[in-house]
């Protein structure tokens, strides 16, 4: 008697909606702090008129050493100390950052080897000062489909490297930073409630940096590119941004707050690009809010780019303007042109000691064999390229002493 074939039933699917909540958060700082005064020793410029026009006192300049990886990782693992999570339950880092560390590999795919995340997969985001909301709406959204449960969003930027310096119209605004959070899956309501991305692409000109295969390079006249562009070098229409800017911020914030089902009333904080103070002040202005509802740290670290919202965020959970079930709201705009608005209701399920002692130590090691492994195997590669350079070098030794034991001599 032949018995019939039985097919294993399909996993019943969790039908329970998932929520991705932010559980950790951190920033990563230079050391060297550059103020309106020093900028004053090559920039054409004062500090009354720096602040006059911006509210910047000082800004972080990146030293040598420091880089958008580096900066990026110390956020990253900050974020991981709050969340108290390991790098090995990561699924995914997304680095949101237009100053990378390389066209390619990804800087988030080099954080992640420092990191230890053995199991997370890596990837930039290129949304330029809208990025960091860009890159939480992905991660937010991986969770929610249930693809992942715990993901790291950086922002990273070292702008000091891509400032044209005898360009004072920039050179005053831009500063080095990063900031990171960790996004994590919860059957608990709240988290990520709502985000609007959106990109017009026909102000493309108005902000960028023109870098290898930029159609800069190939002068197409029907883009209306500007001339004086500079390789590498970043290149700013600062009237039209700023009205750009004014224009977006309330616009989108209502459109995600509608999706929410929330209002302006319901909000407690407001976390924006940190631009231009006066962009801020005439976003307050087109919501009809006070302006302290807007979270504010420019004045000390100037524009920081995808990193600004993170950084600010951070300094708003540290001051106590972030506490348990307030809706707050993120809002970034720049390059692309891009905006996004972003409605997040806080929570914070863990006691306030979150990292316990054996998993602190246990991330210091993971961090410690990642640096070893990544050591070892760049010796192993400089072995292996050494020994196919001998080897032909002996194979033509020992061919010579062949021809040499057949001579007559």
């Amino acid at each position: 008697m032949v018995k019939a074939k039985t097919t294993a039933s399909p996993r019943p699917r969790n039908t329970e909606p998932i929520y991705a909540h932010i559980v950790g958060w951190g920033v990563g700082l230079p050391e060297r702090t550059m103020t309106n005064d020093d900028l004053t020793a090559f920039v054409d410029t004062s500090d009354e008129w720096i602040k006059a026009r911006t509210g910047i006192h000082e800004r972080r300049i990146a030293n040598s050493k420091e880089t958008t990886a580096t900066l990026g990782l110390k956020a990253a693992q900050a974020a991981l100390n709050i969340a108290d999570i390991l790098p090995t339950d990561i699924d995914l880092i997304i680095c949101a950052t237009s100053s990378p560390e390389y066209i390619f590999p990804s800087t988030a795919s080099v954080i992640q080897a420092w990191l230890g995340a053995s199991n997370a997969g890596a990837f930039d985001l290129s949304a330029a000062c809208s990025g960091f909301v860009y890159a939480v709406d992905m991660a937010a959204q991986s969770i929610r489909s249930g693809s992942i449960t715990t993901a790291v969003v950086i922002g990273s930027e070292t702008f000091s490297r891509v400032i044209d310096w005898t360009d004072r119209g920039t050179a005053i605004l831009f500063g080095d930073g990063a900031g990171a959070v960790v996004l994590s899956a919860s059957s608990i309501e709240g988290g990520v409630l709502s985000s609007v991305l959106r990109s017009d692409g026909s102000g493309a000109e108005m902000l960028g940096i023109p870098t290898v295969g930029s159609i800069d390079i190939a002068d197409i006249p029907t883009i209306g590119v500007n001339e004086g562009h500079k390789m590498g070098k970043m290149h700013m229409n600062g009237g039209e941004v700023f009205k750009f800017a004014i224009r977006v911020i309330g616009e989108s914030i209502t459109q995600a707050l509608d999706l929410a089902g929330l209002t302006v009333a319901d909000l407690k904080l407001i976390v924006p690009h940190q631009a231009n103070l006066r962009i801020i002040q005439a976003a307050a202005r087109a919501l009809k809010v006070d302006e302290s509802l807007f979270m504010c740290n420019l004045d000390r670290f100037g524009n920081t780019s995808a990193a600004s919202i993170p950084i600010a965020l951070c300094e708003a959970v540290a001051l106590g303007r972030v506490v348990p079930g307030d809706n707050i709201a993120f809002v970034g705009f720049g390059g692309g042109l891009t905006w996004a608005s972003m409605i997040v209701q806080w929570s914070d399920p863990q006691s306030e000691d979150r990292s316990r002692l054996l998993t602190r130590q246990r991330r210091e090691i993971s961090y410690r064999v990642a640096w070893w492994r990544a050591r070892l195997i760049r010796i192993s590669r400089q072995i292996d390229d050494l020994v196919r350079r001998i080897r032909p070098q002996r194979g033509r030794m020992e061919r010579l002493r062949r021809n040499m034991d057949r001579s007559d001599f």
